[in-house]
């Protein structure tokens, strides 16, 4: 058997290869450079932010807004401050645990957009 029937092999070492930075995913680019379809990202963004905060006053509203009603059924001002001492806090502390939910869900949702990863 001869040597040169048998390939040889060979080690190369060196100085490893640099790793390209990541490129930027379009969509960012377009936010940082202020373009219309940037623009219309942002405005996205900010218009589902909007409809979350007026959601959620809505429903303050119609709470609040009821409130003299209750008071009206009541006839009793120590149950109208049992009303407003307890009974009226459960609710509030609920649109506001649903808002922040909402606006959190709005910019995590905002930012799988401009990471480009795929919705879950």
């Amino acid at each position: 058997m001869s040597a040169e029937s048998t390939p040889r092999r060979e080690v190369v070492t060196g100085e490893p290869r640099r790793v390209r930075p990541l490129p930027r995913y379009r969509t960012q680019s377009e936010i940082d450079e202020q373009t219309a379809l940037g623009g219309a990202y942002v405005r996205s963004l900010m218009r589902s932010q909007l409809r979350a905060g007026l959601t959620a006053f809505s429903v303050l509203a119609v709470v609040v807004g009821t409130l003299p009603l209750v008071f009206e059924a009541l006839h009793s001002a120590a149950l109208v401050w049992a009303v407003l001492g307890f009974a009226a806090y459960p609710p509030l502390t609920l649109i506001a645990w649903w808002y922040v939910r909402r606006a959190e869900r709005n910019e995590r949702d905002f930012a799988r957009l401009v990471e480009g990863r795929p919705a879950q």
